[in-house]
């Protein structure tokens, strides 16, 4: 299916809670919240190794400060409130990374690759009528993740280029009709799309590599688009939450920040499953299937 099929859509439109009951009812009968407890686990064991990789990387090319300020700034947006402890202890490896050698570098490497493995797997339990066709080959799969850490690393160089120089825009002035305006607003508003720009294009790339097959391009937008909308609600809701109403520190003390990292982790991967399973639905729609999704059931 190369393009949006006009009966799915059709049905979409006209019966939009019905499809959405549809798609959690499907959720759960895939056990989606297992899968995104496996999933936010491995990206805790992955973040810090990648983000680290990522940093090491480009300090060569981008002064560390403006790139921590920018990775730092966007990690806000997975992990709200905690960005500045992961930040520390990346700046902290960053002064010492002479000491560096190849085995660690190696195994660094390979705890960042874990998170994107496990979603692979968790992404064939829902696209399950894509794997029963055609299953992945298994030199592909151990490739896909590096690919995947090569992919992202480009990104955060771009990202910091252009946030780059939106920072400097915001610090112009323009003089119209008589007034001085600061652009620091629209340099605000700009980075602000940007990042959204990034988010919804980096879940889409992965509803079109990481499912078995050949997903179109405009299927893989409307997971995208959905999952994004759905975290930006949820990530205000936890920074809101976390700053007025939370107690988590008094509970959990010194593990704070492992705990709500954590928990942040496991919204964000229980969205991206469910982003995945709306195109799950949506493939099951444009077939004409309508029939709930069995529930996954061990073998006896």
């Amino acid at each position: 299916m190369t393009i949006l099929n006009r009966n799915a859509t059709a049905y979409v439109l006209g019966h939009p809670l019905r499809f959405a009951l549809q798609c959690l009812a499907g959720f759960r009968a895939n056990q989606g919240l297992l899968l995104a407890g496996a999933v936010a686990y491995y990206s805790l064991l992955s973040i810090v190794p990648l983000v680290m990789l990522v940093v090491v990387a480009l300090s060569h090319i981008i002064d560390p400060k403006e790139l921590l300020e920018t990775i730092g700034h966007y990690l806000e947006w997975l992990v709200p409130g905690q960005s500045g402890a992961i930040v520390a202890e990346v700046a902290h490896f960053l002064d010492h990374r002479d000491l560096v050698g190849w085995f660690l570098g190696l195994t660094m490497l390979f705890f960042s690759s874990l998170a994107f493995t496990v979603l692979e797997n968790a992404m064939c339990v829902i696209f399950i009528h894509r794997v029963a066709v055609r299953r992945r080959h298994y030199a592909i799969s151990a490739v896909l993740p590096y690919c995947y850490i090569l992919c992202l690393g480009v990104g955060a160089l771009v990202v910091t280029l252009v946030a780059g120089s939106l920072q400097v825009i915001g610090a112009e002035n323009v003089r119209l009709f008589g007034y001085e305006w600061s652009l620091h607003g629209l340099s605000g508003a700009l980075l602000y799309l940007l990042g959204l720009s990034g988010e919804v294009l980096l879940l889409s790339s992965i509803y079109m590599v990481m499912p078995v097959g050949r997903l179109s391009w405009q299927h893989a937008l409307i997971g995208g688009v959905t999952a994004t909308v759905l975290w930006e609600i949820a990530r205000h809701v936890l920074v809101w939450y976390f700053s007025t109403l939370s107690q988590v520190n008094v509970v959990y003390g010194s593990m704070t920040t492992a705990i709500v990292v954590m928990f942040s982790l496991e919204i964000g991967a229980t969205l991206l499953l469910f982003g995945a399973q709306v195109i799950a639905e949506y493939e099951k729609v444009a077939r004409g299937d309508v029939t709930p999704t069995p529930p996954l059931r061990t073998p006896a």
